[in-house]
């Protein structure tokens, strides 16, 4: 054991001692080991940083939640509009059937969606806003957490009452600093009293629904003012919450023979709805971030290979620069085991060191990345073992011919030269 550890720690001396004899030569040959770990482990840091924004926004609309949508969310609208086009758009009647006839369903919300509208609160306003109506049981379907005043009673939501509430930014536009609990603002030609304020979300491409920017009213308020039968123009879903003890994929079975007869369709006809849930984004998902993971890979493993024919040429070179203290090593009774050891151990050095400056520089650059947009990017403890692993594998592979090389040297043979 101690033998082990001299031969490790004289290992270590001497790779230094190499890097700072030959600064050029070290620097150009670890280059490749460094710019391989940066690609590798940047993309891979990138992207699971990335992921994690995605599962988030995910989260928030539930895993075991189904959506019945006129169109299906896996499928590039652009190639298959006209295909869908002529499905119905879900309904209030889709809503009461299966809340009739459903045994798994747990909670189910009809939502509603415009844009485009104006909101205004004495000589404030915000244009463009968001509505959203959505029946009472919505609330406990999606994570919306509020931070000023309450959410909808039952009554209010039934009598459909001119209440609202906005999210955070509408609130701050339209009242600064001011508490909106219990203050009037109008849109449709009507006064609405705020109940509440949601707590801020924050920037992100990956929410559905940016509830920052929401006006959130109870549909039958909604119904008052909006159209939503099937010739209107704005947005619809149908949302269903699964009960705890229900997979999803029974759910989904009872939902599409309840809508399949609700709607009259014929045993050979296809559905006219989507019935969608997470696994299918997560699916997209996966594949889109499985590719950049593999540009990644292809583009670090070039340059760790290139990386790695350095780290072994200057291996080639200390074995011959030191062949003659290998010889009087082996003359005094080193094994051939030891000698191998201590010239692996000095190319999987070199190369951690290489992986450790590519780690360093994946480090800044996502730091700086966190620092200029909304997502939290960082290098993770999985990814920093991967990516010093990665260092020692290239090491060895670097290391192990000329170390065997340095091992079969014959001692008399070696002190001559």
């Amino acid at each position: 054991m101690i033998t082990l550890i001299k031969v490790i720690y004289e290992s270590i001396r001497q790779a230094l001692q190499s890097l700072l004899g030959n600064k050029l030569r070290s620097f150009l040959s670890l280059l490749g080991i460094t710019i391989g770990i940066f690609c590798i482990i940047a993309v891979k840091s990138a992207v699971d940083s990335l992921q994690t924004n995605v599962m988030a926004g995910f989260a928030e609309i539930g895993s075991n939640v189904l959506y019945v949508e006129k169109y299906p969310w896996n499928e590039d609208w652009s190639t298959s509009y006209w295909k869908y086009m002529k499905r119905p758009e879900p309904s209030l009647e889709d809503l009461e059937v299966v809340k009739r006839k459903s045994e798994f369903t747990s909670k189910i919300s009809f939502n509603v969606y415009t844009g485009g509208r104006s909101i205004s609160y004495k000589s404030s306003s915000v244009s463009g806003a968001f509505i959203m109506g959505t029946s009472y049981d919505f609330m406990d379907i999606q994570k919306l957490d509020i931070e000023k005043g309450r959410h909808f009673t039952m009554q209010e939501s039934t009598s459909g009452s001119n209440k609202v509430i906005i999210g955070y930014k509408v609130a701050q536009e339209l009242f600064n600093n001011l508490n909106p609990v219990g203050k009037q603002i109008k849109f449709f030609g009507q006064k609405f009293t705020v109940l509440g304020v949601l707590e801020e979300e924050g920037e992100s491409m990956f929410n559905f629904i940016n509830f920052d920017e929401v006006v959130w009213i109870p549909l039958n308020t909604a119904r008052r003012y909006l159209n939503v039968g099937q010739k209107s123009n704005i947005g619809r879903s149908l949302v269903i919450k699964a009960n705890d003890d229900v997979p999803l994929d029974e759910l989904k079975a009872e939902v599409t023979g309840i809508l399949r007869s609700h709607r009259r369709l014929r045993p050979k006809e296809k559905d006219n709805f989507s019935l969608m849930e997470m696994t299918a984004l997560n699916d997209v998902v996966e594949g889109f971030f499985g590719v950049l993971n593999l540009a990644g890979w292809a583009i670090g493993f070039f340059a760790i290979f290139v990386g790695m024919f350095s780290v072994a040429n200057i291996m080639f070179v200390s074995v011959k620069e030191r062949t003659n203290i290998i010889g009087i090593k082996k003359a005094l009774g080193a094994k051939n085991l030891i000698i191998l050891l201590e010239f692996l151990i000095e190319a999987i050095v070199l190369c951690v060191i290489g992986g450790l400056m590519g780690l360093l520089m994946t480090q800044g650059v996502l730091t700086l990345i966190a620092a200029l947009t909304d997502f939290d990017m960082s290098l993770s403890l999985e990814n920093t073992i991967t990516g010093i692993g990665l260092s020692v594998v290239v090491g060895i592979l670097a290391g192990i011919i000329p170390a065997i090389l340095a091992s079969a040297l014959n001692p008399v043979e070696a002190i001559r030269a």
